[in-house]
C-alpha cells in the first residue's frame, strides 16, 4: 500500500509519540507510541498486516488486536484527510 502524508501535514516526534499538524486548518493530532509505530510502517509502504507485525514485535499485543488497531488508525487518518493513498 502506498500511503503518504498530505504535503501540508507536518510531524513532530515527542516522548509520548508523534504529533501531526495540519497546516491547512491548524488542527493537530497526538498519536501515542503504538500509533506512531504503525503510521511509520504504513508510510514505509508496509501493508496493514506488516504494520500489525511490527506492533506485535514491539508491544505485548495479539495479532487480531494489532490488526484492528492498525485498520482503525488508517481509517481515522484517511477520514481526517491527513494521508493520501
Amino acid at each position: 500500500m502506498t500511503l503518504r502524508l498530505r504535503p501540508d501535514v507536518s510531524t513532530a516526534d515527542t516522548e509520548y509519540g508523534t504529533v501531526l499538524l495540519d497546516g491547512a486548518d491548524g488542527r493537530y493530532w497526538q498519536l501515542n507510541r503504538t500509533a506512531s509505530l504503525a503510521l511509520r510502517a504504513l508510510l514505509e509502504e508496509e501493508t496493514a498486516d506488516q504494520a500489525a507485525q511490527r506492533l506485535m514485535a514491539a508491544y505485548d499485543v495479539d495479532g487480531a488486536r494489532a490488526r484492528e488497531d492498525v485498520e482503525r488508525l488508517l481509517a481515522k487518518l484517511l477520514d481526517a484527510k491527513l494521508v493520501l493513498r
